[in-house]
């Protein structure tokens, strides 16, 4: 069995440090070994978004990342966007829209509109859905997350 590494980053604004196995993915590290099960295990593969987090600014799949790779990285998970419990304008559009059916690509979803809005302030109807292409949704059809991504108000 391998030994274990120490893990030192920055997670919703707080530093942590964990011991984790060489191979062991960062979806895995954040769910069970910081307790952050916001983010959330779809394919596995990369290709459906629901693991999506902010990895110093940068939208990544956290499924396909060796958490060993975040040494000394910023990260943000869907629970780092809500301010002393309150949630955050594009969260508080999602629930204004119900761009959330079942809730599970809600986070991927959310943190991919985060990034888009921070690359484009007043994106287009085309450019969300190029901005939102990484994630899929199996229930609302998107119509509703378009919305909430272009109804958000700070």
């Amino acid at each position: 069995m391998d030994s274990k590494l120490q893990l030192d980053l920055t997670v919703n604004g707080e530093r942590r440090s964990v011991a984790v196995y060489p191979m062991a993915r960062l979806l895995d590290v954040l769910r069970e070994d910081l307790g952050l099960p916001g983010t959330k295990e779809g394919c596995g593969e990369g290709e459906c978004g629901a693991c999506s987090v902010l990895m110093d600014g940068q939208l990544v799949n956290s499924c396909l990342v060796p958490a060993v790779q975040a040494q000394g990285a910023e990260l943000v998970t869907i629970e780092g966007l809500a301010l002393g419990g309150e949630l955050n304008p594009l969260q508080r559009a999602f629930v204004a829209c119900n761009g959330a059916q079942c809730g599970f690509c809600t986070p991927g979803m959310v943190l991919a509109s985060v990034d888009l809005l921070r690359r484009c302030a007043h994106p287009s109807e085309a450019e969300i859905r190029e901005g939102l292409a990484g994630n899929i949704c199996r229930c609302t059809g998107y119509v509703k997350i378009v919305d909430a991504v272009q109804g958000v108000r700070p």
